[in-house]
């Protein structure tokens, strides 16, 4: 996960955010002792960062009383942080590699590509053509690839990947790129798998080309 700086972060938003961070889950009186500035000014704060998506607001009802509000912070507060998110997957790798060699990290490859296969025939099954398309974009999706599926004037299929949120492993392993392409013949098996641009490479996407199996309609 990439660290998201806020623009123009001001010191009351990031204060807010510190004590989120330590304290986890707050109500305005614990946010409050924090605060010297009047809780008018600091709701504001808590709302806007709330309506940027880096504070999310819980309702807690009471058996007598009227509910009450916690704040905590969302993914994206947290990654507002800094972290080794990115970093360490690769380090890790690198390392691995150093202590034993490629072998070991070419196997390692290999196990994620044959847990990836399972998973795609998992979700997918027996579906048709059309279908799979639609489930591989929605399972890419949730990975975080931003996915673009369309059909191209010679009835062939379009996948476009507008983010790689692998790409720092990808860039230093090139089998990631020759496993997804491997996964995509599997899903994909009376098709043939073209790849056309790839993020490793310098394009702005990756992009895959699915050829119509014969007998589509």
């Amino acid at each position: 996960m990439k660290v998201r700086r806020m623009k123009n972060l001001t010191s009351t938003k990031q204060k807010l955010l510190n004590i989120l961070k330590k304290d986890g889950v707050c109500t305005i009186g614990e946010i409050m002792k924090g605060f010297t500035i009047s809780e008018i000014a600091v709701r504001k704060h808590i709302h806007e960062l709330e309506q940027q998506g880096f504070i999310t607001k819980n309702t807690n009802k009471q058996k007598l009383g009227r509910p009450y509000y916690t704040y905590q912070l969302t993914e994206k507060g947290h990654g507002t942080f800094p972290n080794q998110y990115e970093k360490l997957p690769l380090e890790l790798l690198q390392d691995l590699e150093e202590l034993q060699g490629k072998e070991a990290v070419n196997a390692l490859f290999s196990k994620r590509l044959e847990r990836e296969k399972h998973e795609m025939e998992k979700s997918i099954g027996k579906d048709s053509f059309e279908e799979k398309l639609s489930k591989v974009a929605k399972i890419q999706n949730e990975k975080g690839y931003m996915v673009e599926v369309e059909e191209s004037d010679d009835g062939d299929y379009i996948i476009t990947n507008y983010n790689c949120p692998i790409a720092n492993i990808a860039s230093a392993y090139n089998q990631v790129c020759t496993n997804e392409q491997k996964v995509f013949e599997e899903v994909f098996s009376s098709s043939e798998v073209v790849s056309q641009t790839l993020i490793t490479k310098g394009h702005n996407f990756c992009r895959w080309v699915i050829k119509k199996p014969e007998g589509t309609h």
